[in-house]
């Protein structure tokens, strides 16, 4: 392939830490993401082997879908097409076939976004420390040269369906077949749960659940016409919780653009925090380990986490390990102790079943086998694992991040606490009434509050105390 030279090419701009994400057009354009498919094929050694590729539902991912597929086919590399495909289906074909493979998505950015969320064979990460960062430096290579070298032998490009054996991969993990009848709304957002939720939870591929299905927001549509892809701002649950109320649902389901994220709104129509998900998906979870023979699970859980967490692992007996925030850590960790599940307060769970990578849909199924097995309605089943108040995630913009910390630092250094520095800096009080986390951003001018205490009184009088030192 010969590229057009009139510019010289900084790809800085849209590979980050553990994906590539830029404006259409702009920052990723089907050049770039050709020189990228030929590059993620010399980095990792994959001329001759099968790659897998797919998008979402976003308008230029068919286009560079097709991009990416003729740069690795250029370098040699048989590619198969995956065609629409949620960010979990990624992962699920690129562990059951064992193949490395791109998707071309922005998750729950806006419309006028796209990216690349890559992996190895196994669905091991692809991040700016295992590889990511060669693959910016030869594509820029390959496109300030203007020319992608052909290899010896072209690769072929075909195409192959994974949904109905993702759909099938999933069931066999989580039976749901037994569960009581239950009502369920899933706002796919106009994103990839629209193709998988039928698949997966309806009668489209596989023999019918006991579920009523009611969807919000099916139709794949990139340009997000009703609300932004993104559960984890709360005013993009707001048709969810009022549907669910409606329908006098059993329980809501919220998934981000790429579908690789779930949250869960109970039948009062109140959000269950992620935490909550995550003690509930790892009782479960250790719960089936000890059954096949294993000992003491292990159970990941960063550290913007409830404490909550920690403390019903070990009661179940299981062992728990805090992690820093990021998929990458995770997966790492998954990986090194031999974990059965992790969790993420942002709504992100990873199954050593899968892979050690994330998925939503997995979650959720955990979720409604669990309600679907008593007969309470999830508000009660909920609360047994939020027995803390949480401030959730507030953000304030200042330039002296590290300034703000070392004022409450100097604030607080009377008090009978802990400060640890895993992640930011975690202040924690030694009688285990409270706890709060800063943390800087590294991409915006943003210190990142979390607080949780044992009663909202206390975790207001600790939320406000740490906001005026760090806005001061």
């Amino acid at each position: 392939m010969t590229i057009e030279q009139n510019k010289t090419f900084d790809l800085s701009a849209s590979f980050k830490a553990y994906d590539v994400r830029g404006i259409v057009g702009e920052s990723i354009t089907a050049e770039i993401v050709e020189a990228v498919g030929a590059a993620f094929i010399d980095v990792l050694g994959l001329e001759g082997e099968t790659v897998l590729v797919g998008g979402d539902m976003r308008p230029s991912s068919p286009e560079f879908s097709r991009a990416f597929a003729n740069g690795a086919a250029t370098r040699g590399a048989n590619v198969q097409l995956l065609d629409l495909i949620s960010t979990d289906e990624l992962y699920y074909a690129c562990g059951a076939l064992n193949a490395a493979g791109a998707t071309f998505t922005a998750s729950h950015n806006p419309a006028a976004y796209n990216g690349i969320k890559m992996a190895k064979a196994g669905a091991q990460p692809i991040s700016s420390e295992s590889g990511l960062k060669e693959i910016q430096a030869l594509a820029e290579q390959y496109l300030n040269t203007g020319t992608i070298p052909a290899a010896v032998t072209r690769g072929e490009i075909g195409v192959h369906d994974v949904l109905k054996d993702y759909s099938e991969y999933l069931r066999k993990l989580v039976d749901l077949s037994g569960s009581r009848p239950l009502k369920i709304v899933v706002d796919a957002g106009n994103g990839m749960a629209g193709l998988t939720t039928p698949a997966v939870l309806g009668d489209k591929l596989l023999p019918a659940l006991p579920f009523e299905i009611i969807p919000l927001y099916f139709e794949l549509d990139g340009s997000f016409p009703n609300h932004p892809a993104n559960p984890l701002e709360p005013e993009n649950l707001r048709d969810l919780q009022a549907a669910v109320i409606k329908h006098g649902a059993d329980i809501g389901l919220a998934f981000d653009g790429d579908a690789d994220r779930c949250f869960v709104i109970d039948e009062k129509g109140e959000p269950v925090s992620p935490s909550a998900i995550t003690g509930m998906v790892a009782r479960r979870e250790i719960a089936r380990a000890q059954a096949a023979g294993e000992e003491t699970p292990v159970i990941i859980h960063n550290l913007l986490t409830s404490k909550a967490v920690p403390e019903l692992v070990a009661k179940d007996g299981g062992r728990a390990v805090r992690t820093r925030v990021g998929h990458s850590f995770i997966k790492a960790v998954m990986a090194e102790e031999g974990a059965v599940f992790g969790g993420e307060h942002s709504a992100h769970f990873y199954f050593r079943d899968f892979w050690n990578a994330d998925t939503g849909m997995l979650a959720a199924m955990h979720v409604l086998a669990a309600l679907g097995e008593q007969d309470g309605p999830l508000s009660e089943l909920g609360r047994q694992y939020e027995p803390y108040v949480s401030s959730g995630e507030i953000n304030s913009e200042i330039e002296d991040k590290a300034g703000a910390v070392e004022r409450v630092r100097v604030d607080f250094e009377t008090e009978d606490i802990d400060i640890d520095h895993m992640d930011g800096s975690t202040f924690t009080a030694k009688d285990g009434s409270w706890w709060f986390n800063l943390r800087p951003s590294n991409t915006e001018p943003f210190l990142r509050l979390n607080a949780e205490a044992k009663d909202q009184a206390t975790m207001e009088k600790i939320r406000d105390r740490v906001l005026a030192l760090v806005r001061a």
